[in-house]
């Protein structure tokens, strides 16, 4: 049973490519990026910041995406088809995977910025308590939206959506000084 169960995920894993989530994620983050530094900044394009939205880039591709990724297969192998399966993965992602996220997300991007320990501490200490409180203020309705309505190989890309608004927000908050 536990062997035919495995290789049903394996099977369920291999429709939904790494590779175009990983993508669509890190496009997603860098277009978030594009926004904050014109719209919310109010940069002019001579004082736009290419490296910056790089490392948006990069950090959704090679990180946040294929972390979503694998999160959502195991809130779905975790749930479905459980009484209340979307509410209880809509509890599990904000009480369990949000505060790795926003803490990964602080920390990683400190890093790709190469902040000293003593920065990232600083501040993942100034800016971790408001954005998970931001957060509590977005993605509670919008993941039992997601978890209750749409398909596993439709979740990520549905977050995408709503994280470019979110991922505007965090690039102010994660590059203000």
């Amino acid at each position: 049973m536990a062997a035919s169960l495995w290789r049903g995920y394996l099977r369920l894993l291999e429709k939904f490519p790494l590779r175009t989530m990983a993508s669509t994620t890190g496009t997603l983050m860098a277009t978030g990026d594009c926004i904050s530094q014109f719209a919310v900044e109010k940069k002019s394009t001579k004082e736009y910041d290419i490296v910056r939205t790089g490392r948006f880039f990069v950090f959704g591709f090679c990180v946040i995406g294929p972390m979503m990724r694998g999160w959502y297969f195991t809130l779905d192998k975790l749930y479905a088809g459980k009484n209340l399966a979307a509410l209880k993965m809509m509890a599990t992602d904000q009480l369990c995977g949000a505060p790795v996220f926003i803490s990964v997300f602080i920390c990683g991007m400190s890093v790709l910025r190469m902040e000293s320990l003593d920065e990232i501490k600083a501040k993942f200490k100034r800016d971790f308590i408001p954005i998970m409180t931001n957060n509590y203020k977005v993605w509670p309705a919008s993941q039992f939206i997601n978890f209750y309505f749409l398909p596993l190989q439709h979740r990520v890309l549905f977050v995408n959506f709503i994280a470019l608004g979110w991922n505007t927000y965090l690039a102010w908050a994660s590059e203000k000084k």
